[in-house]
């Protein structure tokens, strides 16, 4: 999870083969920011996470969900959303910039690192340097 400023704010490490949409709330409830556990007022995400569940969940938390619809024939209860906010959808593209700098990482990307535990605090590791790089710098 990152802001709109491209700084990551938040990280949950699965399994590979397991769909990240099931994982929305713990990353969701793993950003802090100070004391106060801020939640964002949108949240945008690609059609992966088009399902019943997640969207309750984040309406249910005040979360305005900017998530097209699943072109899925068999689902008659998928519908297209006539509010669907396409402008900010395109914004969308700041999280994979955020995972492409991330790629950048060599040890990241390699996953040096064969625990869990150990690949999530270099990947925070290489959020702090990249919060601190954006903080410090007029060109970030």
């Amino acid at each position: 999870m990152c802001d709109s400023g491209a700084v990551p704010l938040g990280v949950h490490v699965a399994a590979g083969q397991r769909n990240e949409s099931l994982f929305v709330e713990a990353v969701l409830d793993a950003v802090h920011i100070g004391r106060a556990r801020l939640r964002p007022e949108r949240l945008a995400g690609d059609k992966g996470y088009s399902f019943g569940r997640v969207r309750s969940w984040l309406r249910n938390h005040r979360i305005e969900p900017v998530i097209p619809t699943r072109d899925d024939p068999r689902d008659s209860t998928q519908r297209r959303d006539p509010h669907f906010d396409k402008a900010t959808y395109r914004r969308r593209n700041v999280i994979e910039r955020c995972i492409g700098w991330l790629k950048e990482c060599r040890r990241i990307v390699t996953r040096f690192e064969k625990l869990a535990v150990n690949f999530v605090a270099m990947i925070k590791l290489a959020m702090i340097g990249r919060c601190l790089r954006k903080l410090f710098s007029d060109s970030a």
